[in-house]
């Protein structure tokens, strides 16, 4: 009998999705549970993915005209108020501040005091209290249109929750903007969906749909939202990023008006859109395998690990001086614009201990050098997009000259792999019993159905069948039909999905 295949994760994707996930991110040392319920600690691999994410975005909203500012953490509870349907959607989510101070009661405890006169809320997203900021800074036509973002921190109270997916405090960038006009909203908020479009998949290596969402998944004040929905390996969607077009809701609830160029008073028109730490979760598991992390060079926070093989003490100069030499040499190769990141690992511990240690780190390249390779003036070298068995040897100068090639290699291989996935899993049906037949299956993947889409019907869908509609795709999508549910004529076809 064959012998099982080990892997380095345990369990695998197959026997156990979830905590396969979990223990990926604890062997990649990407971030941790924190004594906080519902909060994580974001270790220093994760929060160079996270650094490279916002420098990339960060130069991208720079590029579309947007510059970044800071708010308050605290919203008063007045201000979630003035937009109703707003409120509602974040409710049950909102953590809530009463208090001004602890006080000592006696015994050594310490108990709240000093009731504030109105509550704070620590921010689920920044609406209404950027939207208080706008209402003094917009007060002609000449301040429009106003770009602004901010990198920032929220709070969710989520019950449960589960590392970068979905915890009580994460991270993100949210963009705030205001315009004379709907159209030139409106093609801001398409602009930005595109930015995302783009960044998910050229950087992260993600293939996404995007499209509308349904009046039922919409951003509770918005007018519409758009979003982009990537497939993971257990086949569940994942929403990636958002942006909305709010009209004036929200411009009308915080004051927003300007004077036009013929001196009418009229209220802007704004927008809202954003992404968050969730991206490395989604990177997580639609490239991992069952040997850990696997990251697409363009946001890696290194690209190559170089790993000296000492058989020998009398063998150690002469191989970390060929290993120092190797990684100057590499680091003085360009890739995106910036020097490829090397690591040099001179632990003390056994070879196989560390290629093992970066391969569920995810670093996309690792060379394994030892003193047959000197001789030969080459090196060993494993790739991520590949087994951990399959290395090959190749000339020292030749690996460091098509370094950028093979990193660029790695990442297009990633992303044809994810597209393939996603392509093999999406299928389009035209009968209600043809849909509900896909979903029976758990791992039914995206479906895609024409559709009139109604409060109702979602409920049912959900309760029936666990599945969203995740968007009404942009591209694509005009060839009319009837609605599979209710035979009515449907302009348009949906993409559902269980999802995260």
């Amino acid at each position: 009998m064959a012998k099982a295949q080990q892997h380095a994760i345990s369990p695998t994707r197959s026997e156990d999705y979830p905590e396969w996930y979990q223990q990926v991110i604890k062997a990649a040392e990407l971030a941790e549970t924190s004594p906080v319920r519902g909060c994580m600690v974001i270790k220093p691999w994760g929060y160079a993915i996270w650094e490279n994410i916002q420098a990339i975005l960060d130069a991208d909203f720079k590029r579309t005209g947007h510059r970044n500012a800071y708010f308050p953490i605290f919203i008063p509870k007045s201000f979630l108020e003035k937009e109703a349907e707003h409120v509602d959607g974040f409710a049950k989510e909102c953590a809530v501040i009463t208090h001004s101070r602890l006080e000592d009661d006696g015994t050594g405890k310490l108990v709240p005091a000093g009731e504030l006169e109105e509550p704070l809320i620590v921010r689920p997203t920044s609406e209404t209290i950027i939207g208080e900021s706008f209402s003094r800074w917009v007060q002609s036509y000449r301040d429009l249109p106003l770009k602004i973002n901010q990198w920032a921190n929220v709070v969710r109270w989520e019950m449960r929750t589960r590392l970068f997916l979905r915890t009580a405090e994460f991270l993100w960038q949210e963009g705030h903007t205001a315009h004379a006009t709907a159209a030139e909203a409106e093609e801001e908020t398409l602009q930005m969906l595109d930015v995302y479009v783009r960044f998910v998949e050229d950087y992260l290596a993600m293939p996404v749909v995007f499209g509308k969402k349904t009046e039922d998944e919409k951003f509770p004040g918005a007018v519409e939202t758009y979003t982009i929905e990537a497939m993971m390996q257990d086949r569940k969607a994942l929403q990636a990023g958002t942006s909305h077009f709010l009209g004036q809701n929200f411009a009308k609830g915080s004051d927003i008006k300007y004077l036009s160029a013929d001196s009418t008073e009229a209220y802007a028109w704004t927008t809202s859109w954003g992404v968050s730490t969730r991206l490395i979760g989604g990177m997580v598991m639609a490239h991992s395998d069952d040997d850990g992390l696997v990251c697409p060079p363009r946001i890696a926070p290194a690209h190559v690990a170089i790993i000296p093989i000492i058989p020998k003490p009398n063998m150690a100069e002469s191989v970390n001086a060929y290993c120092q030499k190797l990684a100057d040499d590499l680091s003085q190769q360009t890739y995106l614009g910036q020097p490829v990141r090397v690591e040099l690992d001179t632990r003390d511990m056994r070879g196989g201990e560390k290629a093992w240690g970066w391969i569920k780190r995810g670093i996309p390249i690792r060379v394994e050098v030892g003193p047959r390779d000197l001789e030969k003036n080459a090196v060993f070298v494993g790739r991520r997009d590949r087994g951990p068995k399959e290395k090959y040897g190749e000339d020292r100068d030749a690996f460091v000259q098509g370094i950028v090639a093979t990193l660029e290699d790695i990442q297009q291989s990633l992303f044809n792999r994810a597209k393939s996935f996603r392509d093999d899993h999406t299928q389009i049906v035209e009968s209600r019993e043809a849909f509900y037949t896909a979903f029976q299956q758990d791992d039914a993947g995206f479906v895609i159905a024409h559709c009139n889409m109604n409060d109702a019907l979602a409920d049912q869908l959900q309760r029936d069948l666990k599945v969203t509609a995740r968007c009404i795709p942009l591209s694509e999508n005009d060839t009319p039909g009837n609605c599979i549910f209710s035979g009515q004529p449907a302009e348009k076809k949906i993409v559902f999905a269980r999802s995260y």
